[in-house]
């Protein structure tokens, strides 16, 4: 099964790209233009469509709305609710899930971990001194690491010690996707003791990281606590928000790329 599996993922970033936006609004426009002379009110309904839906999944306020509408939110882990969740007398755990790494950046002249993978150890790290509970991450050699001897796992441990000087307990370094982090690094912390596990990962991708560690959770009689970020605050719109931005058309492929992983079951 697994041999013919692996030429299908061999496409994945191909079919990704046709997936995710903005290539299906694009063929739309190009459909649209295509079929102006012999449908004119066909092709410019879908012309239009392509153009007007271009512009607003690009903007803040369309990533936002089309969160809201694929995947399902989670609030942040307050400061109110970190002191209760301390005030329980249960053995508790920060896992931060990987976000990828860089194969090398010239700068540092090695392996890094991406900026995704930084902002959520970044916040494991907080939140780990904030409630005084032990700190792990998740994440393998996925991606540009593989083949390079590396792991997102074991960047982290670099990064956590020299930059954050808060050291990892634990390092799982084998996981590929967001079921194996949960597969593999439970029983690793439930052989710890641990029977409470905060989950740091951002909020596009946390439907999909609870769905698969519940799952294992359930067997391991654990409970799994979401520790969002990247959340928006609760501040009013503005008029910048109505315009197309290099963040929102980020948020905006993320958050297809995680609607995608659900369907997929990924």
């Amino acid at each position: 099964m697994h041999d013919l599996l692996h030429p299908l993922l061999e496409f994945k970033p191909f079919l990704l790209a046709l997936l995710q936006p903005p290539t299906p609004l694009l063929l739309l426009i190009l459909l649209g233009a295509g079929l102006l002379r012999p449908s004119p009110w066909l092709g410019r309904l879908l012309l239009g469509s392509g153009v007007l839906g271009l512009w607003f999944a690009f903007t803040e306020i369309g990533a936002d709305s089309l969160q809201r509408l694929l995947l399902e939110p989670h609030p942040a882990l307050d400061a109110q609710a970190v002191e209760r969740l301390r005030a329980q007398p249960l053995n508790t755990a920060v896992l931060v899930l990987g976000g990828g790494a860089l194969r090398e950046l010239p700068e540092y002249g090695g392996p890094s971990l991406k900026p995704l993978s930084l902002e959520r150890l970044r916040y494991g790290v907080w939140l780990s001194r904030r409630g005084d509970w032990p700190l792990g991450f998740s994440g393998g050699p996925a991606g540009e690491l593989r083949g390079s001897g590396a792991s997102e796992a074991s960047l982290a441990q670099q990064s956590a010690s020299q930059e954050f000087m808060q050291p990892l307990r634990w390092a799982e370094d084998r996981s590929l996707d967001t079921r194996a982090n949960a597969r593999l690094s439970l029983p690793l912390l439930r052989a710890d003791g641990v029977r409470r596990v905060l989950l740091v990962t951002h909020d596009q991708h946390m439907s999909r990281a609870l769905r698969a560690f519940r799952e294992v959770a359930a067997d391991q009689d654990m409970e799994i606590i979401p520790a969002p970020l990247g959340l928006r605050p609760g501040s009013p719109y503005s008029l910048a928000d109505w315009f197309p931005s290099s963040d929102a058309i980020r948020k905006t492929r993320y958050v297809v790329y995680e609607w995608l992983g659900l369907l997929g079951g990924r």
